[in-house]
This record gives C-alpha cells, sequence and structure tokens, in this order.
C-alpha cells in the first residue's frame, strides 16, 4: 500500500520508490519458512527507476514475511495454548522465550555479527503483533529484550561491550532489563535518586532503588541509569552495564500485576555496586539523552504489542458474533454490533499503519520520536478501546475467565502506562507539532 505524505518529502526526496505491493500484515504463511533461524541477510525492497513521488512504501521482502511466519508458529503452537497458565500462576515462560531467541526473535534488528537476526524495524513490528496476539506477557519480554536493552547498547556501546552483552541477550542466552523508573521517580525522569560516585581509580559505587523493572527477577544484565553528577540535572545522568551475579546488588519481591503477569516485575536495589570505568554505556553525563532515544524505539515495540492484543480481541469477536444467536439471528447481524465491528476495525488498521510508517522512518535512520509517540498513542488506547467492545459484545463469557476475552482487557491497560503514559505521549506530540515547551 502506498501511502502520499508530502510533509515527509524533505525526508524521502532521495529516494527513489514506486512499490506497488498490498499491506498484507497477515498474509499467508511462507512455506519453507519453520521454527529454525531464518535468512539472517538483509534484502533491499525492490525499486522502480520511476522518480520518487513522496510514497511511503509498506511492502515486505520476502525475508520480512519468513520472519512474520516464524513468530506466528511459535506464538500460535507454543505460546498461545500456554498462556492462561502463565497468566494465572505468573510463572515466567523461560521455555518459550528460549525458543524466542533460538529463532532469532530476541534480537530481530541485532547485526549478525552480535548474534542478531540482522533485519529492520518493519520485520520488529510484524514479529511483535504475532506473538503479542499469542500472548502480551512474551511480548513484553521480547520488547525489552529487542528494544530497551539491545537498542541502547549497539548504538552507544564499544565494541567490547556489545560481544558481552548483546550476544547474549540475541542469541537467547540471557535475560536483559532497563532500569529507569524509581518509586519516586516516573515519567519525571531526571527526579531520579539512584547515585553513582565515581571513585579516584576510575570505578563508580552505585547505591539506590529502582522499580517497575521488567524481567527484574531473572534479568543477568541490565542497562541501569543514575545520577553521576546530581547538580547538572539531566546532564548529571550517566548509564551503566550491570551485571546482576556481582555483590551490591539485590531484586525485591516480584510485583503482582493487573497483567501480562508471566512478565515479571519488581524493584531492584543496589548497595556499594561497584560499576567499572568501562560498564558506563556512551559517554558520563549522557544517560538522559540515551534514554530517551531508547524509548523512541521502546514504543514502537508497545505500539506492536498493543496492535497484538487487539487483534486477537478483534479475530475471536468476529467468530462470536458470527455463531452467538439471539433473538433467532446472529448477533453479528443487529446494526449496533455491526458498528461496533467497523470501529473496532478501523482503529485497528489505522493502528497498523501508524505503526509501520514509525517503523518505517527509524529504519531509514531519520528521528522517528514523533511518529513513535503517535503509533504509541493511537494503538494502546485502540487496543483498550478494543478489547473493552470486545468483552461488552462478549457479555458474560466475555467476563469470565474460561475464555481469553478478559485476560485480553486486562492486559492492554499496560500499554497506556509504560514507556510512556498517554498523556507524555500527547506532550511528546504537542511540543514537537508547536515547537513549544
Amino acid at each position: 500500500m502506498n501511502i502520499y505524505l508530502s510533509r515527509y518529502r524533505d525526508i524521502f526526496a532521495d529516494r527513489a520508490c514506486c512499490g506497488q505491493a498490498a499491506l498484507s500484515p497477515w498474509s499467508a504463511a511462507v512455506a519453507r519458512s519453520r521454527y529454525n533461524r531464518p535468512t539472517r541477510a538483509r534484502s533491499a525492497r525492490s525499486r522502480s527507476s520511476c522518480p520518487w513521488e513522496g510514497v511511503v512504501d509498506f511492502s515486505f521482502t520476502e525475508e520480512q514475511l519468513m520472519l512474520q511466519d516464524v513468530a506466528r508458529r511459535i506464538a500460535q503452537e507454543k505460546i498461545a495454548p500456554s498462556a492462561e497458565h502463565h497468566d494465572r500462576t505468573g510463572e515466567f515462560p523461560l521455555e518459550n522465550i528460549r525458543l524466542l531467541g533460538e529463532n532469532g526473535l530476541m534480537g530481530i534488528e541485532v547485526p549478525t555479527e552480535y548474534g542478531g537476526a540482522g533485519m529492520d524495524p518493519i520485520a520488529y513490528v510484524l514479529a511483535m503483533v504475532e506473538v503479542a496476539a499469542g500472548d502480551a506477557a512474551h511480548s513484553t519480554i521480547m520488547s525489552v529484550n529487542n528494544s530497551l536493552f539491545c537498542n541502547g547498547i549497539l548504538t552507544h556501546g564499544s565494541e567490547a561491550q556489545k560481544q558481552k552483552y548483546v550476544r547474549a541477550i540475541a542469541e537467547g542466552e540471557a535475560i536483559g532489563a532497563f532500569a529507569l523508573t524509581e518509586p519516586q521517580s516516573g515519567s519525571d525522569a531526571t527526579a531520579m535518586r539512584c547515585r553513582a560516585v565515581k571513585q579516584a581509580d576510575g570505578t563508580y559505587v552505585i547505591n539506590g532503588k529502582k522499580s517497575w523493572i521488567t524481567s527484574g527477577p531473572v534479568a543477568r544484565y541490565i542497562v541501569l541509569f543514575a545520577m553521576s553528577e546530581p547538580d547538572k540535572g539531566a546532564r548529571g545522568i550517566t548509564a551503566f552495564l550491570i551485571d546482576t551475579d556481582k555483590a551490591g546488588f539485590g531484586r525485591g519481591k516480584t510485583e503482582p500485576k493487573l497483567g501480562i503477569r508471566a512478565s515479571a516485575t519488581c524493584e531492584i536495589e543496589f548497595n556499594d555496586y561497584v560499576a567499572q570505568a568501562d560498564d558506563v554505556l556512551g559517554q558520563e553525563g549522557e544517560g538522559f539523552k540515551i534514554a530517551m532515544g531508547v524509548l523512541d524505539a521502546g514504543r514502537i515495540g508497545i505500539a506492536s504489542q498493543a496492535i497484538g492484543i487487539a487483534r486477537a480481541a478483534y479475530e475471536a469477536t468476529l467468530e462470536y458474533v458470527k455463531d452467538r444467536k439471539a433473538f433467532g439471528a446472529a448477533i453479528g447481524t443487529f446494526q449496533m454490533t455491526q458498528a461496533k465491528i467497523a470501529d473496532m476495525k478501523c482503529k485497528l488498521d489505522a493502528a497498523l499503519l501508524l505503526t509501520l510508517r514509525a517503523a518505517w522512518v527509524k529504519g531509514e535512520g531519520k528521528r522517528f520520536s514523533n511518529e513513535a509517540a503517535i503509533a504509541k498513542l493511537t494503538a494502546s488506547e485502540a487496543a483498550m478501546w478494543i478489547t473493552h467492545q470486545a468483552v461488552q459484545i462478549h457479555g458474560g463469557m466475555g467476563y469470565s475467565k474460561e475464555m481469553p476475552l478478559e485476560r485480553y482487557f486486562r492486559d492492554a491497560k499496560i500499554t497506556e502506562i509504560y514507556e510512556g503514559t498517554s498523556e507524555i505521549q500527547r506532550l511528546v506530540i504537542a511540543r514537537n507539532e508547536t515547537g513549544l515547551r
């Protein structure tokens, strides 16, 4: 599908592209695709010789579709059947996560030289949607490893850091986490109290707490943000790579959450943890900039997750309105039900297209913070609305734990909160649009 957006002409003026392929995010499985790791090579999209006309080309490559198929098959055959168990018990789905890692889904955008799939943001979106449709909690773990952990190290890390930390995560040998939020510091990241005091020998002694750390209970490595120079505010934050096996690191209780219950979340604490100079990610004082850049990428992942949750609820509802009878007819024939179905479909497609746009701009190497915020805001609120309508249409059965609808509804809510609340997304968008702060 070609989308004409004149305001992006400056971004794409140097490109020549007139793709005609139809958008088919949930197209038929590629026959030769299996659970094994997909082709690593990144293929260029087909180009025509016609002059650039400002077209955003969302056609998919064979490799992208193959990765989507691998994700879909794992989600349908392994993840979805175990989702109810993991949601009920809160048990971390380690076996399934290892399977995702073995098939390249924990490092989709990670270059092959660091153990990843070597693919692009579009492939990441397609895979995330499939996994989230199987179970949102699994996609949360996948998102943190791909976006929040690997992305920042690939962008700002040294060669040694990439080999040590990124490879272990991308190959599924370890779990990563991202530690920015604190008990008193959520959306206002510059108010953090975690301190990293530099010593004469170049090491840093870290003390403080972080809260709501996704995968915190099981993570081997963590990207941590701490104040190294408090008097400088945002410019005094430094990013560190933490090994949780070292002395001075501790974990709190696993949080009892409303949704995504299989995605373990906890508070972590540092008591005189010693970080070496080569544990600094990027440069001292660049932590806030790194965090904000990583969150931009993470928002594409959460938008994709929201789409997967919404799609699962929508598809279940489509089947239900065809089968459920009332007053002598399928409830799908009732105009009020049809209106809900139409609105659900429109919101779902809008969220998908905006998310693909954000991923495409990111893949072009251009600034994408506004596109990511728009995608995350639209997709998360669409997911909440669609799952709400799905429960309503299913009536009592939608409220029962015998069906997954109530889980979709609970899982959807978090997408409006983490990696930037809906309110923060609106601030980001408005400030980018107006240039005012």
